[in-house]
């Protein structure tokens, strides 16, 4: 299985890289770390991964304009081959920019119930309130201050005598476990069937007068009402294919064998529907590009669809 590459950044004892870090030496995880980086460079975190062999790189932030500490740290990431970005303790707020560049791509643990107390003070925020239980949230980061995507939560219970420092020492635990499991899922979803399917059809029945219908056991979709022909395929792996893929037309077999002769990393050649003309496009692999399978879909359904849709379609495009 090729696993998804993640770069960690931290400030101190990097307890939930840590954790990230193990989970990633279990049989299937679909990550591995490659990077661990830090604007602090004693942090012990980093001594930690060194000593597992992971990569390290620090560059101190003090004295820095913040944007130009934060295109070192970019170019190191990048150079890494990281694909994703997880936070773990990086105690810098980070701008605008840096934040679009990982979007969709960087995650963060934060130590409550999202939406919850975001920001400091979360756990003495909680108790004051009257809270019956604190908790940690691992979510997509957005340039809103801890207000991406929850991808998971776990809740811890409140005792009548905590203090912020005593309920902080039980949730950490809950961080422990909540992190590499949300990470693991939401990293491998690139590679489950059913989370490619969904993409897939998002963007199929997105086009005129597209419906689902299933052909040969697998998901498919075809347009022009009951007599309408298939413009794309959905392949979860059936027919002993190595791949999961959205089948779509070509123009023919030469432009299908060029695509798979120069491109065989995003195209190959279908059991049964390639002698038609049909192409497969690899989606379960890192970075695929949706816009390409995106202009792909719109091409094959122009093939089959009756004129009067695609007439409409071609005045719209010229808009």
């Amino acid at each position: 299985m090729t696993k998804a590459r993640i770069a960690c950044l931290l400030s101190g004892n990097g307890t939930t890289m840590s954790a990230l870090l193990f989970h990633s030496r279990l049989p299937d995880c679909p990550y591995e770390i490659v990077l661990v980086a830090s604007n602090a460079p004693d942090a012990p975190g980093l001594k930690i991964a060194a000593a597992e062999g992971i990569p390290t790189f620090a560059h101190d932030h003090r004295g820095m304009d913040r944007r130009e500490h934060e295109k070192i740290m970019h170019c190191a990431l990048r150079d890494s081959g990281a694909e994703y970005l997880a936070l773990c303790g990086y105690m810098r707020i980070l701008n605008e920019e840096f934040v679009a560049g990982w979007e969709g791509r960087m995650v963060n643990i934060h130590p409550s119930l999202l939406p919850k107390y975001k920001g400091l003070d979360t756990h003495q925020r909680a108790i004051d309130a009257g809270d019956a239980s604190g908790g940690c949230s691992v979510h997509v980061v957005t340039s809103e201050l801890d207000g991406g995507p929850v991808l998971g939560q776990v809740p811890v219970a409140i005792l009548p005598d905590d203090t912020a420092d005593s309920l902080a020492r039980r949730v950490i635990l809950a961080e422990y476990q909540l992190y590499p499991r949300m990470v693991a899922e939401y990293v491998g979803r690139q590679y489950r069937a059913d989370w490619l399917l969904e993409r897939a059809r998002e963007l199929a029945l997105a086009l005129p007068e597209a419906e689902e219908r299933e052909s040969h056991g697998a998901p498919g979709w075809r347009c022009g009402g009951k007599s309408g022909k298939y413009f794309a395929h959905f392949n979860g792996r059936h027919h002993g294919s190595e791949h999961i893929a959205l089948l779509v037309k070509t123009s023919g077999p030469d432009e299908l064998a060029g695509l798979v002769e120069t491109a065989p990393e995003t195209y190959y050649k279908p059991a049964y529907y390639g002698a038609s003309g049909w192409i497969g496009i690899i989606l379960n692999q890192a970075n695929v590009d949706w816009d390409n399978v995106g202009e792909w879909l719109r091409r094959s359904w122009r093939m089959v669809a009756p004129k009067r849709l695609t007439k409409l379609h071609d005045a719209a495009d010229q808009f």
